[in-house]
């Protein structure tokens, strides 16, 4: 009976991920009358649930299958070929034309509302910019974290500003500055995260100071329901998860005031490393 519960609890997981989306998905395309929603959220609770059920079988490549299924189809297919601009200045954009579509539930979804539910998993599990950026060799900080934190909110209010000057000035051609702002920001990204993270000695150094999203991300990841914690009882203070962990996150503290507790992307790095399996 309990050998039976055990490989129940390996698909629970993955099933409660594929559930949420597949329901976000019928309920868009009952409201909205458009199966692209159907389409679009099964496809990525597909992808993630792969990557959930992946790693509860220990493979270790399993989060990366998730971050290339979503992020590559989000960045080719609905920025590139679809010419939707999925940063955040598309969600400005869309929110000053009063139209949920796209990048607005886009947002709604993965950025401002789903965290309540699964902290930054969109980071960990989803980003098609730090999907490259693991890429890169400096997989663990070198370095102690810097107080640098305060630039995101700097780059959010500058997105901002932006799309509203756009706005005020009555430009035209939106939708064909928005797609240019989509590729020249991407590039930007990629560019301004590698020099960091080989500058800093870290793949996630873009994460923790410049993303603009991490200010739509944190507050919510504060009340996560899907989270890391540690069985005391189990834990012997060996320090092992602390040092692979890429956001310095102090997983061994259960509160949700622990240390960068809403920085957590739920790469579950220091659930591999654990060698007591406490958390």
């Amino acid at each position: 009976m309990m050998e039976k519960l055990k490989k129940m609890k390996k698909f629970m997981l993955p099933a409660m991920m594929w559930l949420i989306f597949e329901t976000i998905a019928v309920t868009l395309w009952l409201t909205k009358q458009n199966l692209f929603y159907l389409f679009n959220f099964s496809y990525i609770g597909t992808a993630l649930a792969i990557g959930f059920l992946l790693f509860q079988f220990q493979y270790r490549h399993a989060r990366r299958v998730a971050q290339f299924l979503v992020g590559t189809y989000m960045f080719v297919y609905l920025g590139l070929i679809c010419n939707e601009n999925m940063q955040i200045e598309g969600f400005w954009y869309y929110l000053f034309t009063g139209v949920f579509e796209a990048a607005t539930i886009h947002y709604a979804v993965a950025k401002i509302f789903g965290p309540l539910i699964f902290g930054r998993g969109w980071c960990g599990f989803a980003c098609w910019t730090a999907m490259v950026l693991d890429l890169l060799p400096y997989k663990t900080p070198q370095h102690p974290r810097k107080k640098w934190g305060f630039i995101r909110y700097i780059m959010f209010a500058l997105s901002f500003l932006f799309v509203a000057a756009l706005f005020l000035a009555q430009t035209n051609h939106m939708e064909r500055i928005m797609f240019w702002t989509f590729l020249i920001g991407n590039g930007l990204y990629y560019l301004v995260g590698i020099v960091l993270a080989f500058t800093l000695k870290d793949n996630r150094a873009f994460c923790k100071y410049i993303c603009p999203v991490a200010v739509f991300l944190k507050p919510m990841s504060y009340f996560s329901l899907l989270r890391v914690k540690c069985d005391k009882d189990k834990c012997i203070s060996c320090g092992k998860c602390k040092k692979v962990c890429p956001m310095d996150v102090d997983v061994t503290d259960n509160s949700r005031k622990r240390e960068n507790g809403t920085e957590c992307i739920l790469c579950y790095e220091c659930v591999k490393a654990c060698p007591k399996n406490a958390l």
